[in-house]
């Protein structure tokens, strides 16, 4: 599990001791109160020690709205 540090429309930054290489994929699983979103991602940025920046690639057809509703809830609070 790894705290979520940015997010927008295009991906995320994520704070994790977990290294990965620039350029490798993974599977993102989160649970928000508009429901789950999975989503494929590709490292964009390494910030060793600190955390990943990763790009959306696909997200899930069926929670593409829990993420649109997710960035609404989101813009509203700032």
């Amino acid at each position: 599990m790894s705290r979520v540090a940015n997010l927008s429309v295009g991906g995320l930054f994520i704070e994790t001791p977990k290294m990965e290489r620039v350029g490798a994929t993974t599977k993102l699983h989160f649970l928000v109160q508009e429901g789950q979103i999975r989503a494929d991602g590709v490292v964009r940025h390494v910030k060793p020690g600190g955390g990943l920046g990763l790009k959306f690639e696909a997200v899930s057809e069926r929670d593409r709205p829990n993420l649109a509703a997710l960035m609404r809830r989101l813009r509203s609070l700032a």
